[in-house]
């Protein structure tokens, strides 16, 4: 048996790096303003313990475009490095200073900020450049160090006369690579990934008003004001809120504070959002964040990935998938966590078992500041039910702990504009509602004005009818009646009202057997089969003659499918079919059946089926037309 190593030739890795490593190009500035910070607070750290015997300062990190040299610089005023250690971190590939930093401070430091691990960040820079070199100085009392590589495996390593602490790296842009050296693109990109960095980042200057200066105002002689112009001072262009919301304690923000950081993260956002949920945990992982409620509507389609994933205040993605549940990432805000497992690029996700647990712990928080929100001010949670509905419903479908919580504030509108959670909604309607076989009943609407009817119908028995209008309320339904015992939902117009909640009680038709048989034939003979199930019940006289329902589970299973999964295959494209139910103890029926000549008996069974299908607007086009016609014709 042979053993031995593995060779790996630099010539070989150093293409895959260059060209494979990031699947995006525009990384390379994210990797290297993350190394500048890394630097930085690595000083941070060895002065508060006393290791480095020099002053911190102010330090900021600067980020230059020479255009005219082709060149782009990045400066800092960091721990900088000797040549040794230019030796040691930088010409041996995936070799971390950030780990090694950590590993030997470990008893002394924690790693707040410290964001390097994969020893790989530097060589991005080759992605856009064909010439990379590094000038830097040290802390320590040791000579400046220039290293230079053309992006071959070979490079120079001289002494320089930098005199001050840190380093600057300068990037020699490719030709095929100029988007880079235009201040536009560097903005754009130091905006999206750095716009949050601990280290003040600078880049340019900028005007503003001089705060010192006070415009004075003076007449001419006829009396006229004006005021001379303000004076304009240049500053430092600092891109980045080295403070964020998320870093900063709950307690130590208002509600303004809040709002201002929305605004800053959407700038383009102008309704406000509804509430926010501060999280904010250090065991068993470190993870902090805002995420914000906006008004939501019922479409599913919404744009998602509004929610910005950081790690250390650098921005990693807005693919959030996985980190956190998905009926969330319809929110918007920020997560950071330095626990979070990614790939070497820092580009996505790893799968991993810490992120399933920040996952539950996100879950967890939010079911537990909506549970507070709707007991501390229970009038203004119902106020924005609406607008977030479609969140807790999809929760409650797809999260088990977040359903398990949702019972203490999911909420359960009526027609009339009361609310209920479950419990309270159970109690109310359990007495009335409660069929012969020991069910209850849950009726509901989802269209107040097509269903009018048939929602003043259960209203005349006292019962009490949900107003539910989500699209994927079907869903939500079937999950609530295999869960909670002996209940079922039913639409109001998905039959009689006496069908939908059965008692003990049977009415009994006016009409014989022979009579039931006769009217069944003709009514078959002149109503669609095709659309239409005919159905006779004996129901009170005062009831309408013609009704028509379509099935609870027919509609339901349909709607589930057409709003994605949970319908039966197929269901979806199915036609509408509905129930056409007669009430045989209504005198128009009656009519119908004494009525001497098959032309009035027809033309009475097609106005009652179009009465009928009008107020359920399902008669349109041609049928209309003809409806009003025979309509006229009757009254003449």
């Amino acid at each position: 048996m042979a053993k031995g190593n593995i060779n790996v030739s630099v010539e070989n890795i150093f293409p895959l790096i260059k060209k494979f490593l990031y699947s995006d190009h525009e990384i390379f500035l994210r990797e290297l303003i993350s190394n500048a910070t890394d630097a930085t607070m690595k000083l941070k750290h060895l002065t508060n313990i006393g290791e480095a015997k020099v002053e911190y300062g102010n330090p900021q990190i600067e980020v230059k475009v020479d255009k005219k040299k082709k060149q782009l610089h990045i400066i800092d005023q960091g721990i900088g490095m000797t040549a040794e250690e230019v030796e040691k971190y930088i010409n041996q590939i995936a070799f971390s200073g950030a780990e090694e930093f950590l590993d030997k401070y470990k008893d002394k430091v924690d790693d707040a900020g410290i964001i390097g691990h994969f020893g790989l960040g530097f060589y991005s820079a080759f992605m856009v450049a064909d010439k990379v070199e590094i000038i830097t100085k040290s802390y320590k009392d040791e000579p400046a160090a220039h290293w230079t590589c053309d992006g071959s495996p070979e490079f120079s390593l001289v002494k320089a006369k930098k005199k001050e602490r840190g380093t600057e790296i300068i990037l020699h842009i490719a030709d095929d690579e100029k988007e880079f050296l235009e201040e536009s693109k560097i903005r754009e990109l130091l905006l999206k990934y750095n716009k949050f960095m601990p280290i003040p980042i600078k880049f340019g200057t900028k005007e503003i008003n001089d705060p010192n200066f006070t415009p004075k105002t003076k007449k001419d002689k006829d009396g006229k004001e004006t005021t001379e112009p303000h004076k304009k001072i240049t500053v430092n262009d600092i891109i980045n809120n080295t403070n964020p919301a998320w870093t900063k304690q709950p307690t130590d923000l208002k509600d303004e504070d809040y709002k201002d950081f929305y605004r800053e993260l959407y700038p383009m956002q102008f309704e406000e959002p509804l509430f926010n949920i501060h999280l904010n945990v250090d065991y068993p992982f470190n993870l902090t964040g805002i995420l914000y409620f906006p008004k939501m509507t019922n479409d599913l389609n919404i744009q998602k990935d509004r929610i910005q994933l950081y790690q250390n205040q650098v921005f990693v993605t807005d693919n959030v998938e996985g980190i956190v549940p998905e009926f969330l990432t319809m929110l918007r805000g920020v997560i950071d966590s330095p626990d979070i497992p990614l790939n070497v690029s820092r580009s996505y996700l790893q799968a991993d078992g810490a992120v399933k647990k920040i996952s539950s712990y996100i879950t967890r928080k939010v079911a537990d500041k909506l549970k507070s929100l709707f007991n501390n001010n229970r009038e203004d949670f119902e106020k924005k039910w609406d607008d977030i509905k479609i969140v807790i419903e999809y929760g409650m479908l797809s999260e088990e702990k977040f359903f398990e919580k949702a019972d203490d504030f999911a909420l359960y509108p009526t027609v009339d504009g009361k609310y209920y959670i479950y419990d309270e909604l159970y109690n109310k309607i359990k007495a009335k509602q409660t069929d012969k076989d020991d069910k209850l009943v849950i009726l509901y609407a989802s269209d107040k004005d097509a269903q009018h009817s048939y929602i003043e119908a259960a209203k005349a028995k006292g019962y009490e009818v949900l107003f539910l209008d989500s699209p994927i309320v079907s869903h939500l339904m079937q999950k609530l009646e295999t869960t909670k015992e002996k209940i079922s939902f039913a639409r109001v117009d998905a039959d009689h009202i006496d069908n939908l909640i059965k008692k003990e009680d049977t009415k009994i038709s006016k009409l014989s057997d022979e009579q039931k048989k006769q009217l069944d034939e003709l009514l078959k003979e002149v109503i669609p089969s095709e659309k239409f199930m005919v159905q006779l019940e004996p129901m009170d006289s005062t009831a309408s003659p013609f009704i028509i329902t379509q099935p609870e589970f027919m509609r339901r299973m349909k709607e589930m499918q057409q709003t994605g999964g949970g319908g039966m295959f197929g269901m979806g494209n199915m036609p509408d079919m509905y129930n056409l139910v007669v009430n045989t103890n209504h005198e128009l029926v009656n009519e119908i059946i004494n009525t001497k000549t098959r032309k009035k008996q027809e033309r009475l069974i097609n106005q009652s089926l179009d009465l009928a299908r009008l107020s359920q607007g399902l008669l349109k086009g041609e049928e209309l037309t003809n409806f009003i016609k025979r309509s006229y014709e009757m009254i003449k």
